[in-house]
Parts: C-alpha cells; sequence; structure tokens
C-alpha cells in the first residue's frame, strides 16, 4: 500500500512536493519553524461523516420490531489532543467533549461547548474535578463507590448531573498491554457486584442515575470482544431498570494505520455495525428499550488529521544504522518510548523518490530511547531537509513534555487554503513563567 494513503485526505504533490490542504508545507516551515504540528479541518469533518452515516444506517435501521430512528452520538476523547480551536471545532460538528478533570472542563467551557455535551471521566477526580464537573458538564461518568459517595455528599448542597456508572466487564480488546482498560484487573471501572451497589445508593439518595459506560482499550481493529462487553452491560442494565431514555456508551478505541503495513484503514462502518447490531439484538431479547448509543470514536476521528512537520538536522552512519537526527522527538512524541508505537514518514520534497536505504529517525533530546520511528525504508536526504511524520494528530501533543526545556511547537489548523494558528510555540519566558527565584538570604547560605 502506498504511503501516501497515511496522510490527511487533502494531501496532495505539487510541483514535486508534500501538499495539505492547499498549503506549502515548506512555506509553513519557514513561517512558523519547526517542529511544527499540523490539523487539516477536512479530514477531521470527514472522519465525523463516516461515523454519522454508519450510524444513521445501522443503529436508524428497522430491525427487530424497533421504531427508529433511535438516538445516538459521537464523543471526542479530550486526552487525544484538546485546546481551545478543538474544542470550538466539537461545539461546531455538535460532538460531545470527553473530559478528564478540571483543565480539560476549563478548555472546553471557554469554548462555550454546551454543558449537557461535556461529559466527565477520570479514575480519581480530585474535588476540583468533581467542583468543575458540577458547575461545566453534563455527565459524570463515575468511576468507584468512593467517588459516588463523594457526589452523594455534593448533591445536599448542589445539583447533580447525569450520573453513568463505568462497568469493568472484565475483558479487554487485543491491543499493547499500555492501552488495554477493560481487563479484571484493570485500575478503570468497577465490577458487577459494586455496579449494582452503586445504582442501589443512587436510588436510595434520589441520584440522576442514566447510564452505562465500559471501554476494553485502544488502537483495536477486531470489535468482537466488544460482544461480549455489550452482553454483560445489558444483562446489568436489565437488572438495573434504567427505563425509558437511558445511555449506553461502549467507549471507543477503534485503530487507525499509522504505518503503511498496517493499510487498509480499519473500517469504520464494519466496526459501528458490529456495535449497533449487537446492542439491537441483546436490547431486543431482553425487552429493554433502545438505549442512545453514545460512540468515543477517540484517536480514529483526529489520528490522520495530524501530521507533524521536522526539520533533518544532521545524518549519522554507524557500523549497522543510519541515523536521521530530527529537531523533535521525544518531547512532543513518547508514543514510541512508551508502548512502541509505528510510524512512518516521507521527505516533504521529492516524495517520490525511490528508496535508497533504511533508516532509523531520532531527536535531539539526551535519552537514547528518544527515538520517532524505527527501521523505514528511505529516500537518499541531505541535512536541511524537512521530514512529514503522518498520522501525528492523537496522543503526542497531549503527552507532551518539556524535556531538556522542549519548548512545545506551534499548531496550525488547515483549512481551505488557508493556515490558521491555534497554538503558538512555547518560549523560553513560558517555561519561566511558574517559577519563582530562590529567597536572597537562602541564596546566601548556598
Amino acid at each position: 500500500m502506498s504511503r501516501l494513503e497515511l496522510f490527511p485526505d487533502t494531501t496532495t504533490i505539487e510541483n514535486d512536493a508534500l501538499t495539505i490542504g492547499g498549503c506549502d508545507l515548506s512555506a509553513l516551515a519557514d513561517e512558523y519553524g519547526t517542529p511544527l504540528y499540523l490539523y487539516d479541518r477536512a479530514t477531521l469533518d470527514a472522519s465525523v461523516t463516516a461515523y454519522r452515516r454508519a450510524l444513521n444506517a445501522h443503529y436508524g435501521s428497522p430491525k427487530y420490531g424497533y421504531h427508529y430512528p433511535a438516538e445516538s452520538g459521537l464523543t471526542y476523547a479530550g486526552k487525544a489532543f484538546l485546546c481551545l480551536a478543538i474544542a470550538q471545532w466539537c461545539r461546531q460538528q455538535d460532538l460531545w467533549l470527553d473530559c478528564s478533570g478540571l483543565g480539560e472542563i476549563a478548555i472546553a467551557a471557554a469554548a462555550g461547548v454546551p454543558k449537557e455535551q461535556i461529559v466527565v471521566h477520570g479514575v480519581n477526580k480530585s474535588e476540583e474535578d468533581l467542583n468543575a464537573a458540577l458547575e461545566h458538564a453534563g455527565i459524570i461518568v463515575v468511576d468507584n463507590l468512593t467517588e459516588l459517595g463523594r457526589l452523594v455528599d455534593l448533591s445536599h448542597a448542589r445539583r447533580l448531573p447525569d450520573l453513568w456508572l463505568r462497568f469493568q466487564p472484565g475483558l479487554a480488546v487485543e491491543t499493547h498491554a499500555y492501552t488495554q482498560t477493560g481487563q479484571a484487573d484493570s485500575k478503570f471501572g468497577i465490577g458487577r457486584d459494586e455496579i449494582l451497589e452503586a445504582a442501589r445508593i443512587c436510588r436510595q439518595h434520589k441520584l440522576p442515575l442514566k447510564g452505562l459506560h465500559f471501554h476494553q482499550g485502544s488502537q483495536f481493529r477486531d470489535p468482537s470482544p466488544l460482544g461480549i462487553a455489550i452482553e454483560k452491560t445489558l444483562d446489568l442494565a436489565q437488572a438495573l431498570d434504567l427505563g425509558e431514555g437511558w445511555v449506553l456508551s461502549p467507549g471507543g478505541g477503534w485503530g487507525v494505520a499509522y504505518h503503511e503495513d498496517e493499510l487498509p484503514q480499519p473500517d469504520v462502518a464494519a466496526y459501528v455495525r458490529f456495535v449497533a447490531e449487537a446492542v439491537k439484538a441483546g436490547c431486543r431479547e431482553r425487552g429493554l428499550s433502545l438505549p442512545r448509543l453514545q460512540l468515543e470514536p477517540g484517536r480514529s476521528l483526529v489520528a490522520r488529521a495530524g501530521v507533524a512537520l521536522y526539520r533533518l538536522g544532521a545524518l549519522k552512519r554507524t557500523a549497522h544504522r543510519t541515523w536521521l537526527l530530527l529537531d523533535g522527538g521525544l518531547a512532543d512524541n513518547p508514543r514510541h518510548a512508551l508502548y512502541g508505537a509505528r510510524y512512518s514518514a516521507l521527505p516533504v520534497r521529492g516524495p517520490e523518490r525511490p528508496v535508497e536505504e533504511t533508516i532509523w529517525m531520532a531527536g535531539p533530546y539526551c535519552e537514547s530511547g528518544d527515538v520517532l520511528i524505527e527501521r523505514l525504508p528511505f529516500p537518499k536526504v541531505e541535512a536541511g531537509e524537512l521530514i512529514a511524520v503522518p498520522v501525528s494528530g492523537a496522543y503526542q501533543l497531549s503527552m507532551s513534555s518539556n524535556y531538556n526545556a522542549a519548548r512545545r511547537p506551534d499548531v496550525l489548523w488547515l483549512d481551505g487554503g488557508h493556515a490558521y494558528q491555534i497554538q503558538r510555540r512555547e518560549t523560553p519566558a513560558d517555561l519561566l513563567r511558574r517559577d519563582y527565584e530562590l529567597p536572597a538570604n537562602s541564596v546566601e547560605k548556598g
């Protein structure tokens, strides 16, 4: 499969150079510097459209004796990448927004995301997190009984948002161990017996229990393990007798291809069809009213819309490797260091040049783990060239750091031939903004 298929929908080759969203990548790098992150709006919009078409086709079709269309929706995962502009795009697209704490809630609120569309997750929500959720959010996903006890206390003085209980189904999807979430020993969610106890507490205190949620892992391609979890969750819904208008969120985590060896892209429609048909059939068998089906597409909405641009600083040939040393890496993208994520790349100029050698790409940071790409067939390139790494839209900038006092990069929004800066590059002054000098007497003692 072609490496170019990993790039955003609007990617073309013009004058022997990559363009995205009608923008000249070299010109953008010259103006804003590198590393530089680009988000293509057309690709983001197309991803939402693909999910909505699949939901309309498979959760809105007249099967199993139900009156349709059934309600459904999409939730954007703030943890994938969130800033003011992304939150505003979620509002424009009528997406719900998953926030995992005070910081993400604040961004969503600043962007004007409606309260009823802010969903608050988290395994250990602080008092600040819960207070922000009560003020700005429409849904809190309860992760444990301790948290529920805190909400009971808060309910005496304040009206609570809708509550969903996060079920731990005891089964994960096939993915990296670090991104599995549904197994029996996971830190996420609560088991069946505690779910029943949580529901009893909600009824005792007249709390607004409205839904059930589960999540089994991220970056998977086979939806079949979701079938068992859906069955277990519907059994719970039957036992809890949630009535009309309840919500089922079977999480998300559908995968994307990061490397040409992983193409073709996982089929969104097949994933949605599997989930929708399992929910419809399971509800019919149990005599349950159909829930609102709220999917959390995660990286499959945003990953392929993002591209990272780096400048090649030096080539280094050792006995067994050719290193391309870039001006970014671990600080802006720790995913390879964390769990061996695979990436691909193309030179911006002459992207169709013939492959001449196998290369490793690494960054400038003081860690042997600062490696971005391993064993990639690549054209011959020279210092100073631009390198484009596709599928860089999710879990990179949101996991970025200031390691070695690295400054987080500029982020551009590409739309209709125009580039808009949505985050500026950090400055040395930004790095010092939170710091205080030692008292004079302490310096003198030193």
